[in-house]
């Protein structure tokens, strides 16, 4: 009797500390940080396919978007910060609500936003950007093409490096006026992401969090059950660098 008494206990002690350590996972997921996986080349070159980001999920505050899937908890945004122009921002879509959309922050509410001749334009000015070197890259069809790397410089002074493919339908658009409380965002990949001037403008309660760090990096994105790809395709030079 005292054999399964010691059993009983011992299971209800291993359940109860399962329990304690998924409300402290939930718990820092939902208010704290959170890891992404970069699946697509729409941030390149300052996200690349294979990174593995740290977001911080109180940067902006909270909504039901900060909790696991979405749950409506929160109903609206508490403790809200407004988020720089120039942040990286992991967020949803209006039209998706399960997807995890990461982009950049181009315009506040308020701005009115143009791309002329791949030349973004920010309350009718053009953004400062400056061409430092021709990069080949390989696509998904196995062709090389060149892309030219800008470095961009918004007014607040926020830098970073942009990929123009030459020509495409992205490069003219229409005026975009953002709404009050609601933000615009484009992909560093100018010429191969889809934003919000195909998907428009995002509400602030739609905001998850602020990309911070990459912690790991790998090749094309080689999952965790291909460790035996990983001597060859960890990305050693990307692990722990602060993302601009």
């Amino acid at each position: 009797m005292k054999e399964k008494l010691s059993t009983l206990e011992w299971v209800k002690s291993n359940a109860l500390s399962l329990i304690y350590a998924l409300l402290i996972a939930i718990i820092i997921r939902s208010f704290f940080f959170q890891a992404f996986f970069i699946p697509s080349s729409s941030m390149e070159p300052s996200l690349l396919v294979g990174d593995r980001i740290f977001v911080s999920k109180f940067s902006y505050g909270f909504s039901k978007h900060s909790l696991p899937f979405s749950f409506p908890l929160i109903s609206d945004r508490i403790l809200f910060n407004e988020p720089d122009r120039g942040d990286t921002i992991v967020f949803k879509t209006p039209e998706n609500l399960r997807i995890d959309y990461i982009k950049r922050l181009v315009g506040l509410p308020g701005d009115e936003i143009q791309m002329i001749d791949g030349v973004l334009h920010i309350n009718s000015k053009a953004v400062i950007r400056e061409k430092i070197r021709e990069q080949s890259k390989i696509v998904n069809n196995g062709k090389v093409i060149t892309a030219s790397v800008f470095k961009e410089t918004f007014p607040n002074g926020k830098s970073f490096e942009t990929y123009d493919f030459g020509n495409t339908r992205a490069d003219n658009t229409k005026k975009f006026l953002v709404p009050v409380g609601m933000y615009f965002f484009m992909g560093d990949n100018r010429d191969n992401s889809k934003d919000s001037r195909f998907i428009g403008p995002v509400p602030r309660e739609n905001l998850v969090g602020k990309a911070q760090i990459i912690f790991f990096a790998t090749e094309n994105g080689s999952t965790i059950l291909e460790f035996w790809k990983w001597p060859f395709d960890i990305q050693f030079n990307r692990i722990f660098k602060i993302i601009r």
